[in-house]
């Protein structure tokens, strides 16, 4: 299948979806469970739209994904020197008692 046909696919299925869910307020109500589902069933909707709009302009899926390349991290360990006045917040204190 080609990007398009699945775009189109998953289209449909958003489609089928949509009409789903309207079936289900009408037997349910517009409860706020069904609020929730017809809100996130439009959220896709945007999305696949835009998505539909990114495909067509030919950018890559994730901004500088092209561009990105590998940072390498060192093993050995850092300076100490770094952490003089750092505060150990959420670790508890030096000493091994709290405030």
């Amino acid at each position: 299948m080609s990007l398009k046909d699945d775009l189109t696919a998953v289209e449909r299925s958003l489609d089928d979806l949509a009409r789903t869910v309207g079936k289900l307020e009408a037997q349910l109500g517009k409860s706020l469970d069904i609020r929730r589902v017809r809100s996130d069933t439009d959220h896709l909707r945007e999305s696949l739209g835009l998505l539909k709009q990114s495909a067509a302009a030919g950018r890559p899926p994730h901004p500088g994904a092209a561009t990105q390349e590998m940072v390498s991290i060192s093993d050995a360990p850092y300076n100490s020197a770094l952490w003089t006045d750092a505060q150990d917040e959420g670790l508890g204190s030096r000493n091994g008692h709290a405030p």
